[in-house]
């Protein structure tokens, strides 16, 4: 039993969407729980649901069944107080600097100017950009841009973390890199996080547990807890077969979802 109370539960979840070429399925009687502090990463083919199943805990997109419960209280719409969200593409303003870009999540929620630029300058320096606070989007590389969305919702210090594919479009190393940087910033802040990706390297690197989701309609296949230590090491027998395992799972639906 889980010494940690459960911060997320999610409950007979399900979704269709409505299409020009007719109705979609994109969730069906999801149910997944997730304890605070946790690290939790949902894998499984491409079109099964993730996204969407994360845009519903950000209270962005509504269940048509079911139901999503943050602290035991519903999720009803947007709260970036509780849920902060960080996408594949950083969404950066070109006009700001980086630390403008950092603390404008604060600006919306009305945080005093004084307040909100001292909660973004200290997050520079856990972020790795110290030297880059008035540097403009265009100035940094593909990595740092994705650390100030990481930072801009850091600075909103919600409980949750929302990510999906965050680094999705890095190349190789970078990605690599950016694992054990975020790994180090969630061991610091012991955020609970939500993460979405297809690398099933991420996905043994960072997590404490696993959730594969089957084809579209998405549920939920497969929780593995990960109970290894940090920093983990991906070439063990243990975390092969884990792999192996994970890629077992996912290469059935995506072989049935090609059917």
């Amino acid at each position: 039993m889980s010494a940690r109370p459960e911060l997320i539960t999610i409950e007979g979840v399900t979704k269709r969407y409505l299409t020009s070429s007719g109705p979609v399925d994109a969730l069906h009687d999801v149910s997944l729980s997730v304890e605070e502090g946790a690290f939790c990463t949902l894998i499984g083919p491409s079109g099964c649901g993730k996204s969407t199943l994360l845009g519903m805990l950000g209270g962005l997109v509504t269940p048509d069944r079911g139901r999503l419960l943050v602290d035991g209280r519903p999720v009803t719409g947007p709260d970036p107080r509780r849920v902060a969200t960080v996408f594949q593409e950083a969404g950066l303003f070109p006009w700001r600097t980086t630390l403008q870009n950092v603390e404008f999540g604060l600006e919306l929620q009305g945080v005093p100017a004084e307040r909100r630029r001292q909660t973004a300058a200290e997050l520079l320096g856990p972020l790795g950009l110290s030297g880059f606070a008035e540097k403009y989007p265009r100035e940094l590389s593909g990595g740092m841009k994705q650390r100030v969305a990481i930072g801009r919702a850091l600075a909103l210090d919600a409980k949750i973390l929302l990510m999906d594919e965050p680094f999705g479009a890095l190349d190789e190393q970078t990605r690599l890199l950016m694992g054990e940087w975020l790994l180090d910033i969630w061991r610091r802040t012991r955020k609970t996080v939500i993460f979405v990706t297809h690398s099933l390297h991420e996905a043994l690197f960072l997590s404490t547990r696993v959730a594969v989701m089957t084809a579209r309609p998405g549920r939920i296949k497969t929780a593995l807890d990960l109970t290894m230590e940090y920093p983990r090491a991906m070439e063990s027998s243990e975390m092969v077969a884990l792999r192996a395992k994970l890629w077992s799972e996912i290469r059935e639906e995506s072989l049935r979802a090609m059917r």
